[in-house]
C-alpha cells in the first residue's frame, strides 16, 4: 500500500503557546482538559443524551476499572536530553498521521451534536488523525466518506447473515478502505443507567425529555429542531445496505439484535471479500487475538467497549502488552477506553499501541462546540503528548518503550484496591 501523510496547518506549528488560545470560539477558551468538554457537555445535553454517552453496564466497574488502569503505571523520565526535534507523527496502514489518536465511533452521534458524524469526520481529517465513523450513525456513510475520505468505518455485523455481503459492498462502494468490525456485542448489555437517565431506543417523547429540551435551547434549537427541519425524521443510515429504521421506531431496536449466532466463519467470509483494511475491535483474549491475526486481521483494537459490555471486564490496559506479545509481531494493535489525558495516551503507546482511540471526549467536544470543539480537544490532548514526551526525553513515538514506565502495582506487590459502587454516573 502506498504510504500517505495527512498533513495540517496546526500540526506544522510548534506546540509551544500553552496558555490562551487563539482561533477559537469565546466559549471554548475556557476549556483547558478533556474533562471540562464533559462538565459542560453536561449542561449543555439534555440528560438522556448525556447519560447515553456518559454511562456504561451495571454497576460501572469496568468503566472505573478502564480508568484506574492507567494509575498503575508511572513515567520513568529522562532528563537533559534535546527534545527541540521531537514529533509524534505515527503510520498505520500506510498512512502516517500527526498523532497516535483518533476518535472512536459513537453511535446516534448527530442527535448531541448537529451532523455529528460529519462533525467529527472532518475535524479529524483536517487535524491529520484517524476518525472510526459508527454503523449506529443517524447519516448516511457516502456523505461523509465524500467529506472526509480517511475516515474509518465501523459495522456490527447483521443478525441476518443474507445482509452482511450487502453491507460490505455498500461499506467498499462508498470509499471506506479500512472496515471495522465490532465483534464483542452477540446480545446487547444491561445499560441500567441509560434506564435511571431517561433513555431509550427508540427514543420515546416524554414530559421529561420536552423539559430537559426546553431548558437547554442551545441543543433545543441548535441540534434537535435544525436537525428535523434541514434533514427531516433521523433514520438509522448504515446498518444495512439499504436504509434502517427511523429514530423513533420500535424497529429499530430488533434491527440491532439476533447476532449471538456469530461466529469466526463469518470473519472468514468478510476477510475472502474486504480487499481493504479489516480490524476487529473488542479483543480481550490474547486467544482471539491469535486467531484474528491468522484470519488475516490486518488490525486490532484492544477493547471493552468502553465499559458497556460486560460490567467486570478486564481494562484494555490491562491486556494490552500481553496481546502485543502474541500477535504485534503479525497485525497492528490498538487499543480504546478510559483514555482521558495525552499521558494516557503515552502509557498506552508504550505498551506497544500503535493508535489510540478515544470516544466520549470528542462526542462531548462535538456537542458543546461542533467541529471547533473537536479540533479543540484534539489541539489539547495533542499538546498534552508533546509535553510529557519533553519531559520524558522522546523525540519520537519509537522512543516511547516500556522503559518508559513502571508499574507501581508490581513495584509494591499490593492488590487493586476495592472499587466502590455507583449506581448512577449520569
Amino acid at each position: 500500500m502506498t504510504s500517505t501523510t495527512l498533513d495540517t496547518a496546526a500540526s506544522a506549528q510548534p506546540a509551544a503557546a500553552y496558555g490562551k488560545r487563539t482561533g477559537i470560539p469565546r466559549r471554548l477558551q475556557g476549556i483547558l482538559s478533556l474533562e471540562d468538554f464533559e462538565h459542560a457537555a453536561r449542561a449543555h445535553l439534555p440528560r438522556p443524551l448525556f447519560g447515553y454517552i456518559a454511562g456504561a453496564a451495571e454497576d460501572n466497574t469496568s468503566l472505573r476499572v478502564n480508568r484506574a488502569a492507567f494509575q498503575d503505571y508511572g513515567f520513568r523520565t529522562r532528563v537533559m536530553v534535546d527534545v527541540s526535534q521531537r514529533h509524534q507523527k505515527t503510520t498505520v496502514f500506510g498512512t502516517t498521521y500527526q498523532s497516535p489518536f483518533g476518535i472512536a465511533p459513537v453511535g446516534i452521534s448527530a442527535i448531541s451534536a448537529y451532523r455529528g458524524d460529519l462533525v467529527l469526520a472532518t475535524a479529524a481529517e483536517r487535524e491529520g488523525v484517524p476518525a472510526i465513523m459508527s454503523g449506529t450513525s443517524l447519516i448516511k456513510m457516502e456523505d461523509v466518506a465524500r467529506a472526509a475520505p480517511s475516515t474509518w468505518f465501523q459495522a456490527y455485523l447483521p443478525g441476518d447473515v443474507s445482509k452482511i455481503d450487502a453491507l460490505v459492498e455498500r461499506i467498499d462502494a462508498a470509499g471506506f478502505k479500512t472496515l471495522v468490525l465490532t465483534v464483542d456485542i452477540p446480545v446487547w448489555a444491561n445499560r441500567e443507567n441509560n434506564v435511571r437517565t431517561g433513555f431509550s431506543m427508540p427514543l420515546r417523547p416524554s414530559l421529561g425529555l420536552a423539559w430537559d429540551g426546553l431548558v437547554r435551547p442551545r441543543w433545543l434549537v441548535g441540534t434537535f429542531l435544525r436537525t428535523f427541519a434541514l434533514h427531516g425524521m433521523p433514520h438509522f443510515e448504515n446498518s444495512f445496505a439499504t436504509r434502517g429504521a427511523p429514530m423513533l421506531s420500535s424497529s429499530a431496536i430488533r434491527d440491532t439484535t439476533g447476532r449471538d449466532h456469530l461466529n469466526w466463519s463469518h470473519i472468514e467470509a468478510i476477510r475472502r471479500r474486504w480487499s481493504g483494511n479489516l480490524v476487529l475491535k473488542g479483543i480481550l483474549n490474547e486467544r482471539d487475538a491469535r486467531r484474528a491475526a491468522s484470519l488475516g486481521a490486518d488490525g486490532i483494537i484492544v477493547s471493552n467497549h468502553g465499559g458497556r459490555q460486560l460490567d467486570g471486564a478486564a481494562a484494555p490496559l490491562e491486556m494490552l502488552p500481553r496481546i502485543v506479545d502474541q500477535v504485534g509481531h503479525q497485525t497492528v494493535v490498538m487499543m480504546d477506553s478510559g483514555v482521558r489525558r495525552g499521558g494516557d495516551v503515552l502509557k498506552a503507546v508504550a505498551l506497544g499501541a500503535r493508535m489510540v482511540f478515544l470516544g466520549r471526549p470528542f462526542m462531548y467536544a462535538a456537542a458543546v462546540g461542533g467541529e471547533d470543539g473537536v479540533r479543540h480537544a484534539i489541539t489539547l490532548l495533542r499538546d498534552e503528548v508533546d509535553r510529557n514526551m519533553a519531559m520524558l526525553g522522546a523525540n519520537s513515538m519509537h522512543e516511547v518503550t516500556a522503559e518508559c514506565l513502571v508499574n507501581r502495582r508490581a513495584a509494591c506487590g499490593t492488590p487493586p484496591p476495592a472499587m466502590p459502587r455507583a449506581r448512577d454516573i449520569a
